[in-house]
């Protein structure tokens, strides 16, 4: 499945909007802990570990939305947006990665 962060495809139309379709993935403390208690995987100033972590979210993310939008009968992904958000608090040092779009049909 297409997905992309543009309102459309070049070269194709739209058969029919199905809809907004969105997903989720949570990266929890024990990653802020490994990374600042030694700090040991840095790798040119960056935190291999930690990128790594964020990869893995947002491939969730993406794969969730991904799944919504194939059993809405979807073909395609417009308009992705990728959201990081520290949810903090009572969840601790919780990374929210939040993704959606608009699922269409070509």
């Amino acid at each position: 499945m297409m997905m992309v962060t543009t309102p459309e495809i070049e070269g194709k139309t739209v058969k029919k909007y199905i809809g907004i379709v969105n997903g989720e993935g949570l990266i929890g403390a024990n990653v802020y802990k490994d990374i600042f208690s030694g700090v040991r995987d840095v790798v040119g100033g960056r935190t291999s570990n930690y990128e790594s972590e964020l990869q893995k979210a947002r491939e969730i993310a993406l794969n969730s939305m991904q799944e919504k939008a194939k059993s809405l009968g979807a073909n395609a992904i417009l308009n992705v947006r990728i959201k990081y958000s520290n949810l903090g608090g009572t969840m601790g040092n919780t990374i929210l990665v939040s993704v959606n779009g608009t699922a269409v049909l070509y």
